[in-house]
């Protein structure tokens, strides 16, 4: 009742696509500053929000994206200019919001959506439920989709050890890494939006 290829080709599709090793240099740089607990917590947010998102395209994903008359390429380009001005915040160093507003911003946006949660992730996912065969294929697809989900926490939450070794200064070059990748990230992510947009046209 297990099919070990659905469930390895998809979670090996995710784990590139939502790169647990790269998201570490960014959660570091978002929640420099906090609170060992708080940060614990929002790894927790973030993963939650993040498996929240995916369960929801998941199951009903074409449906909504469909309803709203949203295609693909719009959904990557928006997610693209969203991951570009929070790579721009890190990068020119303006990230002192009100602690309260940060906390829920950086558990929800960017970290779980669209970080995690982004573009490629969903459309992947959406793609996976409806290549499924059976009851079978399903339970491999979520099983992957709950690991996948797994992986990300463990990555988070142990993450937080770097940050005791570094301490501010490292934060700070790490904060700025974290926002050249991730401006590469969102450039990459609206070219592909458009190029698809080109393809279609």
């Amino acid at each position: 009742m297990f099919d070990f290829a659905v469930f390895g080709s998809l979670f090996l599709t995710l784990f590139v696509i939502m790169d647990p090793p790269g998201i570490t240099p960014i959660f570091l740089a978002l929640t420099s500053g906090r609170p060992a607990k708080v940060q614990r917590r929002m790894a927790w947010q973030a993963v939650c929000v993040a498996f929240g998102v995916i369960a929801v395209f998941g199951i009903c994903g074409q449906q909504i994206l469909d309803y709203l008359h949203v295609s693909v390429p719009a959904l990557m380009i928006a997610g693209g200019l969203l991951l570009l001005l929070i790579a721009l915040d890190l990068l020119t160093g303006k990230t002192d919001e009100p602690k309260q507003t940060k906390d829920v911003n950086v558990a929800l946006v960017p970290l779980g959506m669209p970080l995690l949660a982004g573009p490629g992730a969903i459309v992947s996912v959406i793609l996976a439920v409806q290549k499924a065969d059976g009851v079978t294929g399903q339970v491999s697809v979520w099983c992957a989709i709950i690991a996948m989900h797994v992986v990300l926490w463990l990555t988070m939450r142990y993450s937080l050890v770097i940050i005791r070794i570094i301490k501010d200064g490292g934060v700070v070059l790490v904060t700025r890494l974290a926002g050249m990748m991730l401006s590469a990230i969102a450039v990459q992510q609206i070219i592909n939006g458009v190029l698809q947009v080109v393809r279609g046209a």
